[in-house]
């Protein structure tokens, strides 16, 4: 390529500087866990890793598989915050260039859907205790959170609150293989066929159960209807 075009380029802001490519390279670096700890991929990749836990079927679906199930369904999930944020700020990138005081209002205003998301499926109780123990950690110190609205509290509340919805899911989804497990074991036992094992014995029969009731599409209703 002729340089000085890509001169001319890079003089005119088309292309980032060293700057702007290391903090691009950061902002990369950071995604997987923003996606994690900021949206519902947590909830729904845990609620999907007990269920195959309680089918007992080893790594089947693959780990591969659920990931990218728990990807798409989060991205369905968090669709309607996306698209709220992006409209806060079409108004500060469609303007040209922005200077840093617009720069840093829109990140705000983008950050604010996120925000109100992160506390309607928050815990209050867990933010009030998160903001208490935050003061008493660090009391006096200067720059610590001033209450419950602070990201430094809303977002652990968050992954928190997630986490524990996540195992009450799993819970009842355990439940109905853990009845098949304890059905087959006693009919084993009583047939006096004790060497062969319950687990392999049961394992058909969960699958069938679970198929029966078509169980991956209402998990994945379930999951899509806790965030309404």
């Amino acid at each position: 390529m002729n340089p000085a075009p890509l001169e001319r380029l890079v003089h005119d802001g088309s292309i980032p500087g060293p700057m702007g490519l290391l903090l691009l390279l950061a902002g990369l670096t950071v995604l997987p866990f923003g996606v994690v700890v900021l949206t519902s991929f947590c909830k729904v990749s845990v609620v999907l890793s007990l269920t195959r836990s309680a089918l007992g079927t080893q790594g089947a679906p693959p780990t591969l598989v659920l990931t990218g199930l728990a990807a798409v369904l989060s991205l369905a999930i968090m669709a309607p915050t996306t698209e709220a944020m992006l409209q806060r700020g079409r108004g500060a990138f469609g303007r040209g260039e922005p200077t840093s005081a617009e720069l840093l209002g829109a990140v705000r205003a983008m950050g604010e859907p996120l925000h109100a998301f992160l506390r309607r499926h928050g815990s209050a109780e867990l933010r009030a205790e998160l903001a208490s123990l935050g003061g008493e950690v660090r009391p006096g110190v200067p720059g610590t959170p001033a209450g419950e609205d602070a990201w430094a509290v809303v977002i652990p509340a968050f992954v928190l609150t997630e986490l524990k919805a996540a195992f009450q899911m799993g819970f009842l989804i355990f439940l109905p293989f853990l009845v098949v497990d304890m059905v087959v074991a006693n009919v084993l036992l009583a047939l006096g066929m004790q060497t062969l094992s319950p687990s392999q014995v049961s394992l058909p029969f969960k699958i069938l159960l679970f198929v029966a009731v078509d169980g991956w599409s209402a998990i994945a209703r379930g999951l899509l209807l806790s965030y309404r």
